[in-house]
């Protein structure tokens, strides 16, 4: 696959998505939108693609947000379509399916953070800063910040980083749960890359059913959560991967899961 403004390499199970146009701070600009698009697609489709991973190309920005030469030009349609575009394309990430970390290695401002946001787990650098500054613009957040955050952090959290435009530090955005584990910045690639391990260390129909349930459980009430949650939980004692673990629990000897 042939991209300009992205790159992506995939290797043991783990693909890696690069956002790679380090001279505009990796913005998201149309054919940015474009390619992760593809990305995304191949991701979900591809059965030798277990996990996703997100960043930044070099070390000042994972995404410092949208294009702002494109969002000079736009009329209230061709706005609301780009919301609407952009939300489309998260929500490929989010509903993959597949465990995604966004590694977040700079600045992470807008659409961004919003892309962050629709992963499963989000690291950081301890010199990340991250925001949603679309008020200072005059806009709002349009690529499902407003929801998300909200979803993740709580509305609390959502109203202060949305309605003050303001940057946070990794270690506030670690601290009221933006994000999951802050690493030293030469630390980052590695501390990352062992907790993807850990996670395709397990049964690969449990992890895909937990995000399932956590995810759709969220819009729910509880009741109907917990009912969800039955559901898949039977499911999963269908596997051939649930009689492995355990099978090997009992045996007191690593699992060998083959995601059946």
């Amino acid at each position: 696959m042939n991209f300009e403004n992205i790159k992506l390499d995939v290797a043991d199970g783990v693909a890696r998505l690069t956002i790679d146009r380090p001279k505009a701070m990796n913005a998201l600009n149309s054919k940015t939108l474009d390619e992760i698009e593809e990305a995304f697609n191949y991701c979900r489709e591809n059965e030798s693609v277990r996990a996703l991973v997100i960043s930044g190309a070099g070390d000042k920005a994972f995404v410092a947000g949208a294009d702002i030469k494109e969002l000079a030009q736009m009329t209230p349609l061709s706005a609301k379509d780009l919301a609407y575009r952009g939300q489309q394309v998260y929500a490929l990430v989010e509903h993959m399916g597949k465990p995604t970390v966004a590694m977040i290695n700079g600045f992470a401002l807008g659409g961004g953070l919003e892309l962050a946001l629709a992963c499963n787990l989000r690291t950081a650098s301890t010199s990340a800063k991250m925001g949603l500054p679309e008020v200072s613009l005059g806009i709002i957040p349009g690529y499902g910040g407003t929801q998300r955050l909200s979803r993740v952090a709580g509305p609390a959290v959502a109203r202060e980083w949305i309605l003050t435009g303001d940057m946070f530090g990794a270690e506030e955005a670690h601290r009221v749960g933006v994000v999951n584990r802050i690493f030293p910045p030469e630390e980052l690639e590695a501390g990352t890359m062992k907790l993807v391990g850990s996670i395709l260390s397990r049964g690969p129909i449990a992890v895909r059913f937990a995000i399932e349930a956590i995810s759709r459980g969220s819009n729910m009430p509880q009741r109907e959560g917990e009912i969800l949650e039955s559901d898949l939980f039977g499911l999963a004692a269908s596997t051939e991967d649930m009689r492995e673990g355990m099978s090997a629990f009992l045996e007191k000897r690593k699992p060998h899961f083959q995601g059946k």
